[in-house]
């Protein structure tokens, strides 16, 4: 496998094409918990362990079972339980190892099952890449843009605290502008032709 391959994977997943900021997928708890940094730390890692097993996990299935038996349209159901069962064994880590964050977490934590993000990484990656080793850096890659965009928001929320916008502006009015700005920020990067980049 070239590594050069796998880099620009790599940093496309997390820059040029990240989750949040550029396909917008995974917004529910971006927005929910990115309030405080440590919660939001705890929910990128979160997401990264279940984005990065589960694109392994589904790409093996479709491969060795869905595509050989003609059953691909079976890709969504199938995706979805195996996510299902990786939430709920995280749930039960976290509940018995980090009671804290899995209190912290809450609702959102049960929601990575139905996160889209989660979902997309393991579709985009049986669609996109034909190895077990490219969708598996590719989902490792997005799950890591998604941390990257939900702690660089949680800093821009904490200055949002003592801002004092018009009425009108308060509470998750200025927080969704603030958003806005940051993916505007990141569109600067889709401008990077990864052909000519330096790996």
């Amino acid at each position: 496998m070239d590594l050069a391959n796998l880099l620009l994977i790599a940093f496309s997943a997390i820059i040029v094409e990240n989750f949040i900021f550029s396909r917008f997928l995974g917004v529910c708890p971006f927005l929910g918990v990115s309030n405080n940094p440590s919660t939001a730390f705890g929910m990128g890692l979160a997401v990264t362990f279940v984005i990065t097993i589960s694109n392994l996990m589904t790409f093996g299935i479709n491969e060795l079972i869905l595509k050989p038996y003609r059953l691909e349209f079976l890709q969504t159901i199938a995706f979805i339980l195996v996510i299902a069962v990786l939430v709920q064994l995280l749930e039960m880590f976290l509940k018995r190892f980090v009671p804290v964050l899995y209190h912290a977490l809450g609702i959102y934590l049960p929601l990575i099952t139905t996160n889209c993000a989660v979902l997309g990484a393991a579709l985009l990656a049986v669609e996109s890449y034909t190895s077990v080793l490219e969708a598996t850096v590719f989902g490792f890659a997005s799950a890591i843009g998604f941390l990257v965009a939900i702690l660089i928001f949680a800093g821009v929320r904490e200055r949002l605290v003592f801002a004092d916008p018009p009425k009108s502006f308060g509470g998750m009015p200025i927080t969704l502008i603030a958003a806005g700005l940051c993916a505007m920020a990141f569109s600067g990067f889709s401008g990077i032709d990864l052909t000519k980049s330096i790996f």
